[in-house]
């Protein structure tokens, strides 16, 4: 399910653009909403949320698919902490869903699926764990995250594979937060299957004020 918000960007109290396979994090207050612009498309952009306030309460997969029925992320989607509480809202969505199922890469699983020779790659383990460290907390905190605009089909016998990104050139998500949340980004520098088109691009991420 897409949804379209026309936001004026020149109003937008928040603009930086991450450079391709680089981290990003931000704190945005209740009510504030985040845009995640996928630039020049199918650039994956790993994502997990934590509490501001207390990084304990984070981003939990299993939640926010249990509780919403469905597979994907899409437009209308409540994301969900391990505490039972909504962290923020999908209110826009140009591309329709998001995978939150496959996971981040790492160094490790890159040599498990590609080959030791790519043992010293950069991974989105690493730009996380890069993050996370400025606010205290280590590698035991990072958790599943969200796979905005990765292109993750479930077959009928229920395996996973990763595709071709779905994402156009400037398609979006708009997060809004339900409460004050940090936001941890890895704009995914994966080269080895297609879930960036194998040429990882930069992202924009903009915030606005509550309405």
């Amino acid at each position: 399910m897409t949804k379209f918000i026309d936001r004026d960007y020149a109003t937008a109290v928040y603009d930086f653009t991450i450079p391709a396979r680089k981290p990003w994090s931000g704190t945005l207050k209740q009510g504030q909403v985040l845009r995640i612009v996928d630039l020049e498309s199918q650039q994956a952009v790993d994502t997990i949320l934590y509490n501001a306030h207390n990084t304990t309460e984070r981003y939990s997969a299993q939640d926010t698919l249990t509780a919403q029925g469905a597979a994907y992320i899409e437009a209308g989607t409540a994301l969900m902490s391990n505490e039972g509480n909504v962290m923020a809202t999908l209110v826009a969505d140009t591309c329709g869903r998001h995978d939150t199922s496959a996971g981040a890469c790492s160094c490790e699983s890159n040599t498990v699926r590609f080959g030791h020779h790519t043992k010293y790659m950069h991974a989105c383990r690493e730009n996380f764990l890069l993050e996370v460290s400025k606010y205290g907390m280590s590698k035991r905190d990072i958790v599943g995250n969200i796979n905005f605009f990765m292109n993750v089909p479930i077959s009928p016998d229920g395996e996973v594979n990763i595709d071709d990104g779905i994402s156009e050139p400037l398609g979006y998500v708009d997060l809004q937060a339900a409460m004050d949340v940090l936001v941890v980004i890895s704009n995914c520098p994966q080269v080895n299957n297609p879930c960036n088109g194998f040429n990882p691009t930069p992202i924009r991420v903009l915030i606005w004020d509550a309405a």
